[in-house]
């Protein structure tokens, strides 16, 4: 009988909010400074938290959403901006 398994997905990791805060702020700090990580942290968290409720949330369609934290996705900063709002994630400067 063959081994079966399955693909490893942060999503299933991600059950308090401070888990997905603390994997924001991790994909923040190693961000190679295109964004990718912060982008990609921010798809996760969201399939978290629902895709549907999200686009609701942010006056976004959901395609829009897949679309602007795929990978290959170059969203304006008004958009991280509700995605991050509607999330309920607080953003700090400090030095």
């Amino acid at each position: 009988m063959a081994e079966k398994f399955s693909r490893w997905d942060v999503v299933d990791y991600l059950d308090t909010a401070e888990d997905m805060a603390l994997y924001l702020d991790a994909c923040i700090e190693e961000d190679p400074g295109d964004g990718s990580l912060i982008r990609s942290a921010l798809g996760d968290i969201a399939r978290v938290r629902g895709m549907t409720q999200l686009a609701h949330d942010t006056g976004l369609t959901r395609e829009g959403l897949y679309k602007a934290l795929s990978a290959e996705g170059n969203p304006a900063f008004s958009t991280i901006f509700k995605v991050v709002r509607a999330l309920g994630v607080k953003l700090h400067a400090r030095c």
